[in-house]
């Protein structure tokens, strides 16, 4: 199959997800082509079968704002007819699906086919805007097929926008060959010594990913256990962030990465993942830690009770409820049998969310669709 994939290329899951996947799909003989404004984060290196199309945007002064979508959209069209691709495969509604739907009304008698994947924000913030509802409702519905990540995303999408459409329900997925634990001396006494506890938090610094929540629950953790809190990515949050832990006296002991592509290494020297976040459609971060045995301390939103199993792989409180979060997380680090049995879990639930299944997953979806 010719594969276009539209994904945003910047730090977070969906990108993330969306590369994955073509690199995957690559690897199993179709021919990917990615279509964005930028070389998406994990698109490093050459991959056989993959091609990048970056959208160019002009500017124009009668133009106030960037013209994204119609010049995605013009993008599509062009690599729809050069490279004769069967589906377009929209990662995010909008304005991904919205392109893929002029590109195909442009291409007029095109047997293509366009499938739509729901990530989360799209559906439960972005898509509720007043400007963007009648959008994203019409986007999704005159998609050949739509699939979301988690079984709490699809209800959340059918019972917002009142869409009568079969949704189908595909997981993110991880590659267990490559995300697992193999710890580097050398990076953890970078971060730790060998007495202290490693604490890890990945995430864009979005309002919805508390972040500042992660800080205090460290902020308690510390207290009672010797240890570091190492936080990946970058985004809004992160200034007030990095000012919290000043304020609380604990900027010596975490350490703000930034955006890092590669963080198996980071993960690979953690006891505990943090992940207390306000709205999250799977927790595909989470799954990337318990890929390399690493217990998680979540909320109970959105996807993660699907993904985490309470007691076992680690541990589910409410939103905001930091005393509960630190507790559960002080309960880990200082109970060292306990820990192993919950890292081994950990693992063992992640391998059920292997790449190798999943992408298969996919790979049926668009025959289904390409036969409709």
């Amino acid at each position: 199959m010719n594969i276009g994939i539209t994904c945003y290329p910047t730090y977070g899951g969906s990108g993330v997800v969306a590369t994955e996947l073509g690199i995957a799909l690559a690897e199993r003989g179709h021919c990917v082509h990615f279509i964005s404004y930028a070389l998406p984060m994990r698109l490093t290196g050459f991959t056989d079968n993959v091609v990048f199309h970056e959208v160019e945007m002009s500017n124009y002064p009668l133009f106030d704002f960037p013209l994204y979508t119609l010049a995605l959209a013009s993008k599509m069209v062009e690599t729809a007819k050069y490279e004769k691709i069967d589906i377009f495969h929209c990662h995010y509604a909008i304005p991904h699906a919205t392109s893929a739907f002029l590109a195909k009304e442009m291409l007029g008698n095109s047997d293509i086919k366009v499938i739509t994947t729901l990530h989360g924000t799209d559906i439960t913030l972005v898509g509720l805007e007043p400007s963007f509802l009648p959008v994203m409702k019409f986007s999704i519905e005159r998609s050949d097929g739509v699939t979301a990540v988690s079984r709490f995303l699809k209800e959340k999408t059918l019972t917002n926008y009142g869409i009568h459409k079969d949704i189908e329900v595909i997981p993110n997925f991880v590659d267990t060959r490559k995300y697992y634990r193999h710890p580097k001396e050398d990076v953890r006494s970078h971060f730790a010594s060998p007495d202290e506890k490693i604490v890890v938090h990945i995430s864009n610094f979005r309002p919805v990913k508390r972040v500042a929540d992660v800080i205090r629950i460290f902020d308690q953790v510390r207290q009672k256990v010797p240890s570091k809190l190492i936080v990946v990515g970058d985004g809004p949050d992160r200034s007030q962030c990095e000012v919290l832990t000043r304020e609380l006296g604990i900027h010596d002991h975490v350490r703000f990465l930034g955006k890092q592509t590669d963080v198996i290494h980071v993960l690979s020297t953690a006891h505990l993942f943090l992940m207390p976040s306000q709205s999250e459609s799977f927790g595909l971060s989470a799954l990337e830690a318990m890929a390399c045995g690493v217990p998680v301390v979540s909320s109970s939103v959105g996807g993660l009770p699907e993904l985490q199993l309470h007691g076992k792989t680690g541990f589910i409180a409410e939103i905001g409820d930091i005393d509960r979060m630190a507790k559960y997380s002080i309960d880990l680090l200082t109970n060292p049998s306990k820990h192993q049995l919950f890292s081994q879990a950990a693992r063992d639930r992640a391998v059920e969310f292997d790449a190798s299944s999943i992408v298969t997953q996919y790979e049926e979806y668009y025959k289904k669709v390409l036969q409709r």
